[in-house]
């Protein structure tokens, strides 16, 4: 059973920092690509950040490019956000997924919350 468990979000003030964390289990990690997505109240769930398997390629929305940077470990089944800079509009849920070529590999999972507030 493919499972997603996000952890590492908390309320945090303009221009701190936060590093989530989402540990898969139910499929071989390795081989997929790993996305991160928010979802705002209100929203849609957009994605806002991308890792390829081996970790040689990332890609950023153009919203938190320069200020998140996604990383993974394949040996801990592992995926990173760390955020910095962080705004109001960064607050959302976050979750992670497993990214198939076409579509997520399984269930969302329960995420975690960012609250970006002063």
């Amino acid at each position: 059973q493919v499972q997603f468990v996000e952890s590492g979000g908390g309320l945090v003030q303009p221009g701190g920092s936060l590093r989530l964390s989402c540990t898969a289990s139910g499929f071989v990690f390795g081989s997929y690509a790993m996305r991160w997505y928010r979802q705002a109240p209100g929203q849609e769930r957009e994605v806002v950040a991308r890792i390829s398997g081996a970790s040689s390629y990332t890609n950023y929305a153009d919203s938190v490019k320069g200020r998140f940077t996604i990383s993974r470990d394949n040996a801990k089944n592992t995926v990173y956000l760390q955020m910095s800079s962080l705004n109001t509009e960064d607050t959302a849920v976050y979750y992670c997924n497993a990214w198939t070529g076409i579509r997520v590999l399984g269930s969302w999972g329960q995420g975690t919350q960012v609250t970006v507030s002063s």
